[in-house]
């Protein structure tokens, strides 16, 4: 899952990064409203975690503009503003979710979860198909009941295919949901990560369709 981090304190903002890292996201990392903006723009997030006393542009402003054009895609507002006016406001203006400052990283990570379930229409936490199951939350995948070790990009991989069920996923938007800005890319990293998958899943878990992408379903 690909993250972008808005978020101007670099002591926090490089915690969250290492420690959302770790949970398994993808995470880009700005200090600027206006930057933001633009990527968001520009670019394809999962879920955004946003500041909102940010440099160039406020954190409300971003998302009222994003929201104006129509993008969808899930923002949890992270702030130490803690008055209820704050909260209500950013919820208003189209925040999913509002965690105030200071926080645990467990409650930002399932609250992140929760947002992309209500953002897929599922309640159900456990991602499905056949035999295969992954659970998010504690980062496990099982086949017919049997645990399967899984790299981390591996991980990332299966969950963005099963998140998406029955569609093809584009080459690129898998490796946007696996790379960051600052991360160089091997030519053939994808397929690799889909050979070894069907390897420990089964060959006929992924489906390859030729020059657009995989789907699973």
């Amino acid at each position: 899952m690909r993250l972008l981090l808005v978020e101007d304190d670099p002591l926090l903002g490089d915690g969250l990064k290492l420690g959302l890292q770790g949970e398994g996201y993808t995470v880009d990392w700005l200090t600027d409203g206006r930057q933001a903006l633009h990527s968001l723009l520009t670019e394809s997030f999962d879920l955004v975690v946003l500041d909102l006393g940010l440099p160039g542009m406020d954190g409300m402003d971003v998302l009222k503009e994003i929201r104006d054009r129509g993008l969808v895609v899930p923002v949890l507002i992270l702030t130490a503003r803690d008055a209820v006016r704050d909260r209500v406001g950013g919820l208003d203006q189209g925040a999913d979710d509002y965690l105030t400052k200071p926080f645990d990283l467990e409650e930002l990570s399932a609250r992140l979860r929760s947002l992309l379930r209500r953002s897929q229409d599922r309640a159900v936490p456990v991602l499905e198909h056949g035999d295969v199951s992954l659970d998010p939350a504690a980062r496990e995948v099982r086949r017919a009941g049997e645990k399967v070790e899984l790299s981390r990009k591996e991980f990332t991989v299966l969950q963005y295919l099963l998140e998406h069920q029955g569609r093809v996923v584009s080459r690129e938007r898998l490796e946007q949901a696996l790379y960051g800005w600052d991360t160089e890319i091997e030519s053939n990293a994808l397929e690799v990560h889909v050979h070894k998958l069907r390897k420990k899943l089964g060959a006929g878990l992924i489906s390859t369709v030729r020059g657009v992408g995989y789907r699973i379903g």
